[in-house]
């Protein structure tokens, strides 16, 4: 499971390195992050293990912009703003989870999430 993601008041542990991958390299379906060309197990383990933290940390991350997002666009204060209807079709939601979703970018936006896990808007 990944660590919870720190709050604006606790220094974030960075997770390792996420390396760019060539368009060549990326088309291969056998490439990944050049992990097939590491023959010790030992360092095989070690390096998919960074990168499982690190695509955990970056998803939960960018759970959190999403959750931002959509409180921002569900703002009432804003002239555009968007129904929990609309949100949920840009993002690919059901209603009831964009509702879910705003209110939890609202929690982050305030600066209190607390008793909530990263990745849990519920």
């Amino acid at each position: 499971m990944a660590e919870p993601t720190p709050r604006r008041n606790e220094p974030r542990l960075r997770p390792a390195p996420l390396l760019f991958e060539p368009a060549e390299a990326a088309s291969d379906p056998e490439h990944f992050f050049d992990l097939e060309s590491i023959d010790d197990p030992r360092a095989l383990l070690t390096r998919a293990t960074e990168l499982t933290l690190a695509f955990r940390a970056a998803a939960d991350r960018a759970l959190e912009f999403q959750a931002i997002a959509a409180a921002q666009l569900a703002d009432p204060r804003r002239f555009d703003r968007l129904t929990t209807a609309d949100i949920a079709e840009r993002a690919g939601w059901t209603e009831d989870y964009a509702k879910k979703m705003v209110e939890f970018g609202r929690d982050l936006l305030r600066g209190g999430v607390e008793g909530r896990g990263p990745g849990d808007p519920v």
